[in-house]
């Protein structure tokens, strides 16, 4: 039977950078209790596009993977981003990787060589055929350059037992409404857009991936969870008091917002890899403003 377990407040977590640039890892375990401790969020995305992955070398990432699954210790879910662009390597990755400790993986759709639907169809079967854990499909549009429609998103549901979500950040309201309804039973959707969290919550998501949670996991968990269990009214009040700091985490850019937002409340160096930068100087003076009001 599909189950997902992915379910209520997750978050995506950043990478922390030294002044040189290097992973600061005495950081991230301080960010992982927090968010665990604290925060009290019900899963961690690793390795997503929040982590800066792109720029991590391989070595790296098997020594984030390391950090997390030794400092969460079983005590949330850990779902792990590894897709690509390149079908036969994602596979085999899948195939021959270590990940114990993980739960489940995160496949992006392919970006930069645009596949038809009937492409990315087999491409998720050929992922789903290959992966040991359960599979969370990845709808993002706006980076992959590529939209991953609804047919085909229940298309590979019906076909592959083992992919048990989809993380929707296309944005696409009658799209995410059309999988809710018609999706076979035990597929879930994971909202994957901060500003829509809420809306996404009451057509019928079971979850979120957050950016923002990195600087607020209590308050977005509260939004989350008060959907979730009905209390509608409360949700609302916080996801509008959220409504200018999701602006403020994504018009230059993620995870250059967050991140300018976590140096302000000390959990992290404003320090990001080329080629991302942190925010402009009117952005932060924006952010700050928005913090000290919050």
């Amino acid at each position: 039977m599909r189950t997902n377990i992915f379910k209520g407040l997750g978050v995506a977590v950043i990478t922390p950078f030294t002044p040189e640039k290097n992973i600061d890892f005495h950081t991230l375990r301080e960010n992982i209790e927090f968010l665990i401790e604290e925060g009290g969020v019900d899963f961690l995305c690793v390795l997503g596009t929040t982590a800066e992955t792109p720029t991590l070398t391989t070595e790296e990432k098997e020594m984030i993977m390391e950090t997390f699954v030794e400092t969460v210790h079983g005590r949330v879910p850990l779902m792990l981003g590894c897709g690509g662009n390149n079908t036969r390597a994602v596979c085999q990755y899948l195939e021959t990787a270590n990940l114990d400790g993980f739960d489940g993986v995160l496949i992006v759709t392919p970006y930069y060589n645009k596949p038809t639907q009937e492409g990315l169809f087999q491409h998720y079967v050929a992922v789903a055929d290959a992966s040991p854990l359960p599979v969370i499909l990845y709808n993002v549009p706006g980076r992959t350059g590529v939209n991953l429609s609804a047919d085909t998103v229940i298309r590979i549901a019906e076909e592959c037992q083992n992919v048990v979500a989809i993380k929707e950040a296309s944005g696409f309201i009658p799209q995410i409404d059309r999988i809710l309804a018609d999706a076979p039973d035990g597929f879930e959707v994971i909202s994957g857009d901060d500003g829509l969290n809420f809306e996404m919550l009451n057509l019928g998501a079971t979850g979120v991936i957050s950016v923002v949670a990195n600087a607020f996991p209590f308050e977005v968990g509260q939004l989350v969870h008060d959907t979730l269990e009905g209390d509608l009214s409360a949700a609302l009040d916080t996801h509008r008091r959220f409504l200018n700091i999701y602006r403020l985490a994504f018009c230059e850019g993620n995870p250059s917002g967050v991140k300018a937002m976590m140096a302000q409340k000390e959990m992290c160096l404003n320090e990001l890899r080329l080629p991302l930068v942190p925010v402009s100087e009117t952005t932060e003076a924006k952010i700050i403003d928005a913090l000290s009001n919050f």
